[in-house]
């Protein structure tokens, strides 16, 4: 939360499972981002690859880019959880490329990156993304249980004691 990688112009990428807590750190980030002056843009990967992907003219597509590559600090939450077409590869490459030594980029994402050609099956840009994200990158890896999954198994055990509570003792 110091922001140094926001002044060096270097990324962030998170690595964990689900509901650990990558994207509320990511937010936090914006946040801070915020609070310290910064210019801070927070999507979900496929929001953003989504709204790239249907624009139909040149020109828009160039300035919905510029509108993704211009903040100092972009967020790009829950790469992996979805397949990409190749088209979405290349837009997120661009994208990259574009803010490369520029401006600091942070993704979360639940797959390690050996695995993003699963993310963007047969498209040939992939090691050359992963590669321009990472090589001014702190990568962090979160590793841990499922908040959501503790929380509902903590709720359930409360349920479960009030409902032995509140049933009537049996006499023998």
């Amino acid at each position: 939360m110091a922001l140094e990688f926001v002044r060096e112009k270097s990324n962030v990428v998170l690595i964990g499972p689900n509901g650990v807590g990558k994207s509320t750190l990511a937010l936090n980030l914006a946040y801070q981002s915020l609070i310290h002056g910064y210019t801070a843009l927070f999507t979900t990967a496929g929001q953003m690859l989504g709204e790239l992907a249907a624009l139909d003219s040149d020109s828009a597509l160039r300035r919905r880019l510029h509108r993704y590559a211009s903040p100092e600090v972009l967020l790009i939450d829950e790469v992996g959880y979805l397949s990409y077409s190749n088209r979405h590869a290349d837009l997120l490459f661009e994208l990259v490329s574009r803010r490369y030594g520029a401006a600091s980029t942070v993704v979360t994402t639940n797959k390690p990156f050996a695995a993003w050609s699963e993310v963007f099956p047969n498209a040939a840009c992939v090691v050359s993304l992963v590669d321009r994200l990472v090589h001014r990158a702190d990568v962090i890896a979160i590793e841990g249980e499922s908040y959501r999954v503790k929380e509902a198994r903590e709720r359930a055990e409360q349920r479960s004691r009030r409902r032995s509570a509140a049933r009537p003792e049996k006499k023998p």
